[in-house]
């Protein structure tokens, strides 16, 4: 990273763990029975340990590093709010994601190196849809944190990315069937659409949007996109390019809900 870039980094990194740590002081004790209720009626009983996570993964980045790529995935689930992680799509889906840039080497990106990895929120939650139990069970400070939270992380995402434009670095929402208007993540929609001045800003054009790494769908629409069979040819960031942004024109085709 540049000097500027280096900043601008770390400024995100700073305020990223300081609000994630004053979450957890002032909503941990109100937000675990919640996620664990949430959980009971389809996920066999797990150490609950973080209700609010952030990305330990984040501490390991230096000056020197570049990092070519931000990974945007729901919220933090099982195994990342788990004491000896506190690391974001470190899961089966992590796995999987992985494994596609592992087998992909023309695309030149390491996922854990040259990838920063966030949510669009660091809530827990042991599922993704167990989120809206939180939300509906829980107090309006609650369900005021859950919006919050996504604002909070949308904004100082878009900031970071944009500062890192000019290295080049793109930025991959994966998962958005909850980003649509009726959508738990529909906050972090709206405030990340504003942050880039609603599709205005140039580093927009470098924003792209995919289906989530869990149970392969990624993979899968991928390999549909084209037809059946993933190109070997030199052609796959092209149709990684125009694959992402047909979704991402379908997920923010109305503007500002």
């Amino acid at each position: 990273m540049t000097q500027a870039e280096w900043a601008v980094f770390s400024a995100f990194r700073e305020a990223f763990r300081g609000q994630a740590e004053s979450w957890n002081r002032d909503f941990a004790a109100e937000l675990a029975p919640l996620q664990r209720r949430a959980a009971e009626r389809d996920t066999p009983p797990y150490p609950l340990e973080t209700p609010v996570v952030y990305n330990a993964a984040l501490d390991e980045v230096r000056a020197e590093d570049a990092v070519r790529l931000i990974i945007v995935g729901d919220n933090p689930g099982k195994d990342e709010q788990r004491s000896q992680n506190r690391r974001y799509l470190v899961g089966q889906a992590g796995k999987l994601g992985d494994g596609f840039f592992r087998t992909r080497p023309e695309l030149g990106i390491d996922f854990r190196r040259d990838a920063v990895i966030l949510n669009k929120t660091p809530v827990h939650s042991a599922k993704t849809a167990h989120l809206r139990a939180v939300v509906r069970d829980g107090s309006p400070a609650v369900r005021r944190l859950v919006q919050e939270s996504q604002r909070f992380m949308a904004e100082q995402t878009a900031r970071l990315h944009r500062a890192l434009c000019g290295s080049n670095c793109m930025l991959w929402l994966v998962g958005y069937a909850e980003l649509k208007p009726r959508g738990i993540f529909s906050e972090y929609r709206d405030a990340l659409l504003r942050a880039y001045e609603c599709g205005a800003a140039p580093a927009w054009s470098r924003v792209l949007v995919f289906q989530h790494f869990s149970q392969n769908r990624f993979s899968v629409d991928l390999k549909s996109s084209c037809g059946g069979t993933v190109p070997t040819d030199g052609t796959l960031a092209q149709r990684l390019f125009e694959l992402g942004t047909r979704h991402k024109a379908k997920i923010f085709e109305h503007g500002v809900h």
